[in-house]
């Protein structure tokens, strides 16, 4: 590549990418209302000075945050950060007219905002007063690579260029001899990393380390710069953001490194301040004689507003240029001395630009250049620092998020191609030294990873890679806390997407329902939120999470993905929000902005998806099938169990033909072999082949099945326990089979609670006409006709507990508590014991009286499975309702709700007893029905038809305006 050619192609994308930067705020500030910005992100409204303060160098420190009086104190989701440059504007708009300042951003969390302004701005800002803030173009960045580029297209001789030779394929890469072993700062190096560190201090000009999420990269750069100034080079660092730029300087400070930071401190954290130009000028030798030629200045100044004398003026100008030259003398001679007495001078890529402070230090001073984060930084940016150095070592992950352009256009033309991309696509592994050892992540999560981005060379550290939550202090062994992976699917529950016409904005509440419920388990387990991480794309949907989510929990972080770059959680739940019928998954396609949402999870993954939506897009299907085999798959019926799709309908019921499924067994058909069942889930009872990867999954639920008969049967043979009490735990399937058990059985069962807090309690029947007799076997409660030998369906025990959910067993259950409680008031009534035999004796004679509760009740006496069928089909025809006999064969109607049958009289859920449900179901569809007409209430126009018709509209108008006929001065 020749470095003309390279620079005025480069030159030419930055600017494309400048002017779309600036006509995207031109376009915001005139056509975009005020809420629009704010839910794209850039625009924070309403806010009010929480406390005023002077901060470091006399510079005003503001704290904003929502207005008091709201409900929550989060702020809106946003992309402000520290060091990005803000507008203060008052509370009417965010033009130039009512801009009152302009900042920069020192610290931003999820309810306030820190901004430092110059003192001499001299505004003070009213605790009680509204104010927006807005973020605003940089225009200093550009300029300073426009200033780099053209340096290096114009760099004949000096210390880069040989490096500027290798960097452009002039020239192959060299290497050095290594004398003497090394002797490593960091004992606790591994194998991977010393080999990186070994190889970096090797090369001639050029060495690049790969470091994947978890492998310990900061740690390893750390020890190549110790190194590097122990062999007696000095060594500029850089890195594309201030974040990143602190983090090494904390971690070389532990070293006790000679270091200076370079940049505004306002845009350093706390810890790193003292570490400053600024700080180390204040504390050096010349300060105080400085001072003393500003005050002298100053009363020069002073004097020639007095004076009249035009003689005394003239002298007076001439001292002022003396002091001044002195003034800078000693500035530029403090300045050089603290420069040069710093091993390591730390700065952002534009921070260590040609006309800042390092221009007081001689050309050739650097040995190193170390540029950290490098594929996250534009290769423009990186060519500030390396014409500085003879020699540059590169540390970053190109699978990770890209450099950030506004232009779309400018992006595919090869700006977001960073520098450490283009050289390991051009020089290989060569140049490279890969990390391989992971610190971070489960295996289970870890897999998926190595598998599409790192070519299957992740490894596991033994210390990880099995850690789950569980194994953390203080947190309870629960289903969610022993899987590494969950897969929460969504499809067919109809939880759509939210119609925005946006595509920034988009939300998904029902995804933020289930992603609450998750996070409500987790905490319940003992997990502390502040170990939980919730990503989202969208900033919407960041929104409605931090809007159900932070009140109740306030250390919980969400945050987009690019808030989390570099950053580990020991739990993370991924909402993906996209649910369509046109399979459209926007930027979710983006391969490496997935790949940091995911690697970001050490112990637990969770991700809460339409998989229907989602398998459209090969990549994202992969991460759906390593989930699906790898971990647990749950459906979102099992968390929204009220979720009953609206057009279900209820066929009538007939004694040979085959009942419908349930909403859960018919959702599990529907969503395809993606729908593993998992140990939440049953496993297949239809006797069909499962998928391959269900193998496993369906063998626990087997061996879970046996546990609990196992149990059941022991408490049923033990004659002195009464009540046997089983965990809130247990899971919706697990608490099916207790039920059907127990009814093999003829145990009592019930299940009291709701939601994560429901169990069940099984205890034995009084002597009676309901108990089995006890000698009868209770691992074959019931006896089994023949069966021909080719019949490959379920026998003995199996088909007592696959067949009676087809004839809604828990109606039977519920029918017959009713019964019972009905005998206890009786009893309770009575005045003795003979009175209520005759009473039964009597209602027994009536053959008319007999209810189908007591037709079930003689069936169990008969042991008579088939009858047992017959019987509750039958019950099944009439009306639901304990006193009510009419037929629903043909005028019933299914209560979503009970899903039983009632007649017209009856099928009111407040009358039969279901109103507490219809009334949550119907706050749900409020909630959700809000949340709709919040985005506008109807689904957008398509913007190329809505463009289409402007331009009709447009020819349309000029011409009538052609058409239009002038009158004369004479009418």
């Amino acid at each position: 590549m020749e470095v003309e050619s390279f620079v005025s192609r480069t030159l030419e994308l930055l600017r494309e990418d400048r002017e779309a930067e600036i006509e995207e705020t031109r376009s915001w500030q005139e056509n975009v209302s005020l809420k629009d910005l704010q839910r794209k992100g850039v625009c924070l409204l309403k806010l009010q000075p929480e406390s005023q303060r002077t901060s470091l160098y006399g510079r005003m420190l503001v704290v904003f945050v929502p207005r008091k009086y709201l409900a929550t104190n989060i702020l809106p989701s946003n992309s402000f950060g520290p060091g990005d440059i803000v507008g203060l504007y008052s509370v009417e708009g965010c033009g130039p007219s009512s801009q009152l300042g302009s900042g920069v951003v020192t610290k931003a969390s999820q309810v306030a905002i820190s901004v430092a302004f110059e003192a001499q701005d001299g505004f003070s800002l009213e605790g009680d007063v509204l104010y927006n803030l807005m973020k605003l173009a940089n225009n200093v960045t550009y300029q300073r690579q426009k200033c780099a580029l053209n340096s290096l297209n114009g760099y004949s001789s000096g210390p880069a260029s040989s490096l500027i030779s290798v960097l452009f394929g002039y020239s192959e890469p060299g290497s050095l001899s290594q004398s003497n072993p090394i002797e490593f700062f960091n004992t606790g190096l591994d194998e991977y990393q010393r080999e990186a560190v070994t190889f970096a201090l090797a090369q001639r000009e050029l060495a690049i380390v790969h470091g994947p999420p978890g492998t310990g990269k900061t740690t390893t750069v750390v020890e190549v710069i110790l190194q590097a100034v122990n062999q007696g080079l000095k060594v500029l660092c850089c890195a594309p953001s201030n974040v990143a730029v602190d983090n090494l300087v904390e971690a070389l400070v532990r070293n006790k490194a000679r270091l200076l930071r370079l940049g505004h401190p306002a845009r350093l954290q706390e810890s790193i301040q003292k570490h400053s130009l600024d700080a180390l000028l204040a504390q050096s030798d010349n300060t105080d004689i400085i001072a003393e030629i500003r005050k002298d200045i100053d009363r020069a100044f002073a004097k020639m507003k007095k004076s009249h004398d035009k003689g005394g003026r003239s002298h007076l100008k001439a001292e002022v240029k003396e002091l001044r030259k002195e003034l800078r003398k000693r500035e530029e001679s403090a300045i050089s001395q603290i420069l040069k007495g710093a091993d390591i001078i730390l700065a952002t890529n534009t921070g260590a630009y040609a006309d800042g402070p390092l221009k007081f230090l001689p050309k050739d001073h650097f040995d190193l250049v170390v540029i950290d984060e490098c594929a996250q930084a534009l290769e423009s940016s990186c060519w500030i620092s390396l014409l500085k150095a003879r020699k540059c070592i590169l540390a970053g992950d190109h699978k990770q998020l890209p450099p950030t352009i506004k232009s779309h256009t400018a992006a595919a033309k090869g700006l977001s191609v960073s520098l450490m991309e283009r050289l390991i696509q051009k020089h290989g592994s060569s140049v490279v030294r890969m990390l391989t050892m992971q610190y971070r992540m489960n295996s289970a999560i870890m897999q998926w990873a190595s598998q599409e981005m790192y070519g299957g060379k992740l490894i596991a550290h033994t210390s990880v890679e099995k850690h789950l939550l569980r194994d953390l202090p203080g947190v309870g062994s629960t289903e969610e806390t022993e899987t590494p992976l969950l897969l929460i699917d969504t499809a067919g529950c109809g939880l759509s997407e939210m119609e925005t016409s946006d595509e920034q904005s988009k939300g998904n509440q029902g995804e933020a329902d289930i992603v609450a419920l998750h996070i409500q388990a987790l905490t319940e387990a003992g997990v502390k939120a502040k170990d939980i991480a919730v990503i989202a794309p969208y900033n919407l949907q960041v929104d409605l999470l931090r809007q159900q989510l932070s009140l109740k929990h306030p250390k919980l972080e969400i945050r987009s993905v690019d808030g989390f770059q570099g950053r580990e959680k020991e739990a993370v739940v991924l909402s993906l929000v996209r649910s369509n019928r046109k399979g459209e998954v926007g930027f979710l396609a983006e391969d490496r902005r997935l790949n940091v949402a995911v690697t970001r999870a050490r112990r637990h993954l969770a991700v809460v998806c339409d998989t229907q939506t989602i398998q459209q897009h090969a990549f994202l299907k992969s991460l759906l099938d390593h989930m699906t085999e790898r971990g647990e798959v749950r459906t979102a019926f099992q968390y929204l169990e009220d979720a009953v799709p609206m057009n279900y309908t209820h066929e009538p019921s007939q004694q040979h033909s085959k009942p419908k499924p349930r909403p859960k067994e018919k959702e599990r058909k529907e969503t395809g072999p993606r729908q593993t069942p998992g140990p939440a889930q049953s496993a297949n009872k239809d006797g069909g082949t499962p998928d391959p990867p269900a193998d496993r999954v369906e063998g626990e639920g087997k061996r879970k099945e046996e546990e609990l008969k196992e149990e059941l049967l022991q408490f049923w043979k033990d004659p002195e326990r009464a009540v046997l009490n089983f965990p809130s735990t247990l899971n919706s399937h697990a608490r099916l089979l207790v039920h059907q058990i127990s009814e093999e059985l003829g145990l009592r069962h019930e299940s009291v609670g709701e939601g994560w807090n429901r169990r069940i309690t099984v205890s034995k029947q009084e002597d009676g006409p309901d108990r089995p007799h006890q000698s009868a076997s209770p691992a074959c409660p019931t006896e089994q006709p023949d069966r021909p030998a080719s019949d490959t369906g379920p026998t003995g025990s199996e088909r007592g507990t696959s067949g009676l959910p087809q004839v809604e067993l828990k109606n039977f259950h519920l029918e017959r508590m009713q019964r019972e409680q009905a005998k206890r008031n009786l009893k309770a009534q009575s005045s003795s014991a003979s009175a209520q035999s005759s009473k039964n004796s009597k209602r027994s004679a009536k053959g008319k009286g007999h209810s189908k509760a007591e037709s079930t009740e003689s069936v169990l006496v008969d042991d008579d499975f088939d009858a047992l069928i017959n019987a509750v089909v039958k019950a099944d025809s009439v009306c639901a309702s304990a006193k009510c006999k009419a037929s629903v064969l043909t005028l019933g109607q299914l209560c979503r709700y009970c899903n039983r049958r009632y007649c017209l009289s009856h099928h009111i859920p407040e009358v039969h007893g279901c109103g507490d449900l219809a009334k949550a179901h119907a706050r749900i569809g409020r909630s959700r029905d809000a949340a709709l007409h919040a985005t506008g209430g109807k689904k957008a126009l398509d913007p190329n038809k809505k463009a289409h018709l402007q331009r009709r509209l447009d020819t349309k108008l000029k011409d009538l305006a052609t058409q239009r006929k002038v009158k004369s001065k004479a009418e």
